[in-house]
């Protein structure tokens, strides 16, 4: 179909567009560098408005049929979509890696597999939801979730393939069709996808694929009129300029962002394994949006788990993300490590001190060493703002209504961890901070099932379970009077 492709850890990859179940190229292109070892992994198709236009109109044309399918139409396909991606779990895994500097075992482990069973899991709901009804006394009022039209789903580049299948799952099971906007600085995945969902049988026009900058490629697609729904996980402030867009043309968003998320340590808890679970932190080297970089910890335990998490965050070895006992990996590119570099050296200037870490490692350009900041006080940037690296800070509560004071005293309200021994305290405290998920006593724990969102400016709307269809699906309700037809269903 297309010339245009590179080989990644012995994969061949497209790094062209994929519109209307062709690849389509583009005259401009960007440079894709791995930050694994800063090699020049690809010159991919930079988008513009024509290739948005061009897969909106696509999607557009597809979406009838699509529609028609109706969930037990689309299943199998789906199924056989979800399938491709799971048999492809090295080969997807290999690729991130190299492009997002994402840990190996991580992606092949955990990370893929999820997004194998994104799509599976909402096309097996979808099957769920229609036969719902509510008995008034005058009425019947029958439920009915409706395909939307078009979808723009727009995705991060720390973890593309798992992120944009928690997109296109739902959205694809619920009717609609969809175009993909993966992130600029990790393309790759996202390419390989829709190869897999054109194997799989996904129409084309179904699902495309428009790569490109942010403010050309993401500004173009979100200003198309046409678009009947607009999904975006990223920063706060690019929300900002999308949600601007998606009011001009009244177009149904949501978005799931930033956050500074609280980490609550009681005194009576397993501190062994909350200590573990704080150096857990480091993954991804911070880039994790669930992060727990506010660590909150009860004062008269502080000195000696202080000393426990130092030890655990030593166990953190730095390293190239494809070695097993790496856990620590590269930030994505020059220009985030320096802004994690400017959140450090500014902290420093306000007064924090690094307990540990605080400066670039010694195993690579974009390396950053796992780093906690002492002497914090609530109104510094770096209590405030996301840093999005691995940097933590360390705070000290005497009292229940002291860490949820602290815990609240953010613009953000993403998610929280609370690690605590008494299980009525720890429902106390976490019913009272502000957060779409809280975790207690684990973390990173994800049901698909379950509400996932942001509080504040941390998003808008919530997926998961029925939750995503109540957002890429039209819900229609039938009211119908009862005794009003002279021959009944079934007579």
């Amino acid at each position: 179909m297309t010339t245009n492709t590179v080989t990644v850890e012995g994969v061949e990859v497209s790094t062209d567009h994929w519109i209307d179940g062709r690849r389509v190229s583009s005259a401009e292109r960007f440079a894709d560098m791995s930050p694994v070892d800063g090699s020049h992994l690809a010159d991919v198709a930079s988008g513009g408005r024509a290739e948005a236009d061009a897969a909106v109109d696509a999607a557009r044309r597809a979406f009838p049929a699509w529609a028609a399918l109706g969930p037990e139409g689309r299943l199998p396909i789906l199924k056989r979509f979800a399938e491709g991606l799971r048999a492809r779990v090295g080969e997807l895994s290999a690729v991130e890696t190299m492009d997002n500097g994402s840990l190996l075992m991580a992606n092949v482990h955990r990370v893929v597999p999820r997004a194998a069973q994104n799509i599976e899991f909402f096309a097996d709901w979808a099957m769920t939801l229609d036969g719902h009804t509510i008995d008034s006394p005058e009425v019947v009022n029958h439920v009915k979730y409706d395909p939307a039209g078009v979808a723009a789903l727009i995705t991060p580049w720390n973890a593309p393939l798992m992120l944009t299948t928690w997109k296109v799952g739902p959205a694809l099971a619920a009717g609609n069709t969809v175009v993909v906007k993966p992130p600029e600085w990790a393309p790759l995945t996202c390419s390989l996808m829709a190869d897999i969902a054109h194997a799989a049988g996904v129409p084309a026009g179904v699902l495309n694929v428009v790569q490109g900058i942010g403010e050309t490629a993401g500004d173009a697609l979100v200003n198309n009129p046409d678009l009947n729904r607009i999904s975006f996980t990223g920063s706060t402030d690019t929300a900002r300029l999308i949600g601007q867009a998606a009011a001009r043309s009244i177009t149904a968003m949501s978005a799931e962002l930033g956050g500074k998320s609280p980490f609550i340590v009681c005194a009576d808890t397993d501190l062994d394994a909350a200590a573990q679970t704080v150096a857990g932190q480091y993954n991804n080297a911070g880039q994790v949006c669930l992060a727990g970089t506010r660590i909150l910890v009860e004062d008269s335990i502080a000195a000696p788990f202080l000393e426990k998490v130092r030890e655990a965050s030593q166990r953190m070895t730095l390293g190239d993300p494809r070695d097993k006992a790496t856990r620590v990996g590269p930030l994505i590119t020059r220009e985030h490590f320096d802004r994690v570099a400017g959140f450090v050296d500014r902290a420093r200037t306000d007064g924090a001190t690094p307990l540990w870490g605080g400066s670039r490692a010694d195993v690579g350009a974009l390396y950053f060493q796992p780093t906690m900041f002492g002497d914090v006080a609530s109104d510094m940037e770096i209590a405030q703002k996301e840093v999005f690296g691995p940097v933590l800070i360390w705070q000290t509560f005497s009292s229940d209504d002291e860490v949820i004071a602290i815990a609240n005293n953010t613009r953000y309200g993403l998610a929280g961890t609370l690690f605590c021994g008494d299980e009525a305290r720890a429902m106390r405290i976490a019913s009272r901070v502000v957060a779409g998920t809280l975790w207690v006593n684990c973390f990173f724990v994800r049901d698909l099932a379950a509400p996932f969102g942001g509080s504040r400016q941390s998003g808008i709307g919530r997926e998961g379970g029925s939750w995503s269809f109540d957002f890429y699906a039209d819900i229609k309700n039938i009211s119908v009077r009862k005794g009003g037809f002279k021959t009944p269903t079934g007579a």
